[in-house]
């Protein structure tokens, strides 16, 4: 079943919520019913979106070690245990070929895309391993299990991301925690503002991708499922 109060009671963490897919995604389980810490590094796009939503901000950088671990203890301080639902979609993209990309440009893709999400996901799995439930969605892409020219950076991090969700499936099997990794194919987010798509013809136009709130719907649809029911993958794709 979904609808409104279907999430409600729940808390749910999302990365990368200043914007994109991050920003639909805690809006929709706001609106299911869940308490949502909004996470991101602005400050001021978080503090609004916590205000419409209800939410609390939390400013964060999923590269800061630190930063990653003091959030996720207080947060599991304040709940008196585990969060319900953590939804790791905060990234970076950018377009260069092999010969091409920078050493420091694919170094901050795998820092952010896959590195980042390993970091939260080790902040918050104990706590749902000793409360024997919980969900991790990690937000992969098209770009994680098919090869396009000029991705070598973002593709390294999301076929990254797609390897540490099998291990991680494989090893909360049986332990009443789930995953699912999320895998949308093109989607119309600001992340898309510095290549100009429309004017690109080696890019989807930005009518033919995916919103963001179709993501955020299935996210939602991921984490409105009983706890016996697994969704390992769930692939999105424009019809």
């Amino acid at each position: 079943m979904t609808g409104p109060g279907t999430l409600q009671g729940q808390a749910a963490l999302v990365t990368g919520a200043s914007r994109g897919i991050g920003r639909a995604v805690a809006t929709a389980l706001a609106e299911a019913g869940a308490r949502v810490y909004c996470a991101a590094r602005s400050r001021d796009a978080l503090e609004a979106l916590a205000a419409e939503i209800g939410g609390e901000a939390v400013v964060l950088d999923v590269t800061d070690d630190v930063a990653v671990w003091d959030a996720l203890e207080n947060i599991h301080e304040r709940l008196g245990g585990a969060l319900d639902v953590v939804v790791n979609a905060a990234g970076v993209f950018g377009i260069a070929r092999c010969a091409e990309e920078t050493v420091a440009s694919f170094d901050r893709h795998l820092q952010v895309n896959l590195r980042g999400t390993f970091l939260v996901i080790r902040a918050a799995l104990p706590a749902m391993l000793e409360a024997g439930r919980g969900l991790i969605v990690n937000v992969g892409s098209v770009a994680g299990r098919r090869a396009f020219p000029g991705n070598a950076a973002y593709s390294a991090s999301k076929f990254g991301v797609r390897g540490l969700h099998e291990v991680l499936l494989a090893e909360v099997r049986g332990t009443g925690v789930r995953a699912t990794l999320v895998e949308p194919a093109a989607t119309d987010t600001p992340i898309w503002d510095p290549l100009n798509p429309d004017a690109n013809p080696g890019l989807p136009s930005r009518a033919e991708m995916l919103r963001p709130e179709a993501v955020a719907d299935a996210v939602r649809y991921v984490a409105e499922r009983p706890p016996e029911v697994r969704i390992p993958l769930l692939q999105i794709e424009r019809a």
